[in-house]
């Protein structure tokens, strides 16, 4: 049982899976958003216009949106094969994995997808910088920052931790 909540393991991997399917819904709208964006681009008048680099960039970041999205909605497919079958703390795990990859790829969809079209609108040496502010954003926001939060929260439960063994051993 988890002291915290009281919860059994498979009560604990229940509550993991339902909010990681929620965390999920939240970014495979801004997947659905990007795909499409990117699918109808080809049927512009404007593509024509694109040079090679811009087309390259394009395809690859067309390529990792569609990746992005099979990496986001693969733990349903998991969740229903493996349905019944008493694994739901595989399915979690598996689940965390494929999500985390998925945010690295989405991460470099959005890059991808700035560089495009700022190298459009404004040239090629104003588009990298872009992506590369883009990747840092992305980086910063979805890989530091929640590690650094982590950090910060061992050490406070270490603390306590150590605050609490002293106290019992001054009782």
């Amino acid at each position: 049982m988890d002291d915290e909540r009281r919860e059994t393991p498979l009560e604990r991997d229940d509550r993991s899976f339902v909010e990681l399917l929620q965390e999920l819904r939240v970014t495979q709208t801004g997947v659905q958003v990007l795909f499409a964006f990117l699918l109808t681009l080809a049927f512009t008048q404007r593509f024509t216009s694109l040079d090679d680099v811009q087309r390259a960039d394009y395809v690859a970041t067309l390529l990792l949106a569609m990746l992005a999205a099979a990496l986001f909605t693969a733990p349903a497919a998991v969740h229903r094969v493996l349905f019944r079958q008493h694994a739901k703390h595989r399915i979690v795990g598996v689940s965390s994995w494929l999500a985390r990859i998925g945010l690295v790829v989405l991460a470099l969809a959005f890059t991808g997808a700035v560089l495009l079209v700022v190298d459009v609108a404004l040239g090629r040496a104003w588009g990298i910088a872009a992506a590369a502010g883009t990747f840092a954003v992305c980086t910063g926001l979805w890989g530091v920052l929640p590690g650094a939060v982590g950090r910060r929260l061992s050490r406070e439960r270490e603390r306590e931790r150590v605050t609490a063994r002293a106290n019992a051993t001054e009782e």
